[in-house]
C-alpha cells in the first residue's frame, strides 16, 4: 500500500508540473473594440452583395450572361468575393450609368473585372486570357 501511495506521490508531482508548464506556453486571447464604421462597412457590403445577387435572378440578365458563355455559378463566386470598397465602387457605377444601359453595363463590368483578376492570376475562368506572372 506504501508502494502504491509513493508512485501515487511522484505521478501527481509530475502532472503538476506538467499542468504548469503547458498553462505557462498558453496564448493569451485578445479582444478588441469594433468600431462602429467597420460595422456599418461590413452591413453596407452584405446588402450590396444580396442586391446583386438579386440582380442575377432577372431572364435578362441571365440571358445575356449565358450568351457571352459566362456561368451564373462564376459570377455568384465573383460576387462573394469582392471586397467592400469593390462592392461600393460597382454600386456608384450603377447609379451613374443610364437606367436603359444597366444590364449590359453590369455584364460589361462584371467581364472586365473577370479578365483583370484571370490576367492577375486570381482566377482561370477564360481560357484565352494569359497570366501576367
Amino acid at each position: 500500500m506504501q508502494a502504491i501511495r509513493g508512485y501515487m506521490q511522484s505521478i501527481s508531482g509530475i502532472m503538476a508540473m506538467v499542468m504548469m508548464l503547458m498553462s505557462m506556453w498558453a496564448i493569451p486571447a485578445s479582444a478588441s473594440i469594433v468600431g462602429t464604421g467597420e460595422l456599418l462597412t461590413e452591413q453596407r457590403a452584405d446588402i450590396d452583395r444580396q442586391a446583386l445577387m438579386e440582380m442575377l435572378e432577372r431572364d435578362d440578365v441571365k440571358g445575356t450572361l449565358a450568351s457571352m458563355g459566362v456561368g451564373e455559378q462564376e459570377v455568384r463566386d465573383r460576387i462573394q468575393s469582392l471586397t467592400p470598397s469593390e462592392l461600393t465602387d460597382f454600386k456608384q457605377q450603377l447609379a451613374a450609368a443610364p437606367a436603359g444601359e444597366g444590364v449590359v453595363g453590369i455584364i460589361v463590368l462584371f467581364l472586365l473585372v473577370f479578365i483583370i483578376t484571370d490576367m492577375l492570376c486570381a482566377t482561370d475562368i477564360f481560357p484565352f486570357v494569359r497570366c501576367l506572372r
